[in-house]
């Protein structure tokens, strides 16, 4: 990489190496290196915990109301390959990568090898400036993703909806209580309702004990007024 590119993506990173020779190793695919360890897989590797451990910890800090499965679903977007690929697309990065003759045509181009830039480079920034600074670098790429995230997560998770609205207007958190349940042990069924300070609301039918808890929060904040009743009428 000649020093104007290299300077060029260092302004797109919003960060200077002190060793631009691990910049362009987290750019050496092993379509063009001699030697896979010259290439930018180990880094690739290093990138994707670390970006994981970033995510990870920002979730936990940021959503103190969200269980571990709520968590565990947007960070496994935000992580994903899909999404690193995505993010490196938008940031151009494949157009520094260092790939072998006839890979620059290829879907993996803006695929599995920009995903796996973006991860090396966030190892580079870590192993040449320290943890903060890839930190730094993956907050400020990932930030409207997570708000993004967040948004969609609140939208879907209607237990989180409801106790946020019931601790905050009754100062009491909601109860789930299963009515009934059917079906062999393998493939049962849940009947299940909420009561907010002794008031019961419409019960919801479930595959999951979780799922009908979704579901009969859902039928409490639609006889709260806080979610549109669903007009069945417009599929028949």
């Amino acid at each position: 990489m000649d020093d104007q590119m290299r300077e060029q993506l260092q302004e797109l990173l919003d960060y200077r190496f002190q060793n631009p020779a691990i910049l362009d190793e987290a750019l050496t695919h092993s379509s063009l290196a001699d030697s896979r360890l010259l290439s930018n897989e180990r880094l690739e590797f290093l990138g994707d915990s670390i970006l994981a451990l970033v995510i990870c910890k920002t979730l936990f800090t940021r959503f103190p109301e969200y269980l571990e499965g709520d968590l565990t679903k947007i960070k496994s977007m935000l992580v994903s390959r899909k999404t690193c690929a995505w993010l490196a697309a938008q940031m151009g990065l494949q157009n520094f990568a260092h790939v072998g003759k006839g890979m620059e045509k290829t879907r993996a181009m803006s695929g599995s090898i920009a995903a796996g830039i973006l991860e090396a480079v966030i190892a580079a920034i870590c192993l040449d400036g320290g943890f903060e600074h890839a930190e730094r670098f993956i907050l400020r790429i990932y930030g409207p993703l997570i708000d993004q995230a967040d948004a969609q997560q609140h939208q879907e998770n209607f237990k989180s909806l409801l106790q946020q609205h019931a601790q905050q207007t009754q100062n009491q958190t909601p109860l789930y209580e299963v009515l009934d349940e059917k079906g062999p042990d393998h493939n049962k069924c849940f009947e299940v309702c909420v009561v907010i300070a002794r008031q019961r609301y419409p019960s919801a039918w479930g595959v999951t004990k979780k799922d009908a808890e979704q579901k009969a929060a859902k039928n409490a904040l639609t006889r709260l007024g806080l979610l549109e009743a669903e007009d069945r009428t417009a599929t028949r």
